[in-house]
């Protein structure tokens, strides 16, 4: 499962063997023993990797054999490339900015786009 933790300062993404009902069900327990509200519903997540990641036409093409439109790649610029995915979003409300994205793909595609998250991160922090 992918993980999407979407804060004020960005986004952190992170692989995880959890099975995603337990992750939920997890939450849900925590906002009520805290008395929080909690707002969980099936969603679209998008995120950003360098146009120029070499292993990005690979990532389409295995998307595009595995998943269809269900997860897609649109170029945003000459820079970017927005790759947008299907899953649970959970936050706490329904308008909220900040929250967790959870998305179950096959291990292979999950550790690819991890990976190629990793890189991304990797690529923006350093000096050009």
């Amino acid at each position: 499962m992918l993980k999407l933790n979407y804060t004020d300062v960005g986004l952190y993404m992170e692989r995880t063997m959890t099975n995603p009902e337990l992750l939920i069900a997890q939450r849900v327990l925590l906002a009520m023993r805290l008395g929080r509200s909690l707002h969980i519903e099936p969603s679209r997540a998008s995120f950003l990797l360098p146009a120029d990641i070499p292993q990005l036409k690979v990532l389409e093409m295995a998307l595009h054999r595995e998943y269809g439109s269900v997860v897609t790649l649109i170029a945003v610029d000459e820079e970017y490339v927005e790759v947008g995915i299907s899953g649970s979003w959970i936050a706490e409300d329904k308008d909220a900015h900040e929250g967790m994205f959870l998305t179950v793909m096959s291990d292979r595609i999950e550790r690819f786009i991890y990976k190629l998250w990793q890189m991304s991160e990797a690529h923006i922090s350093s000096p050009a």
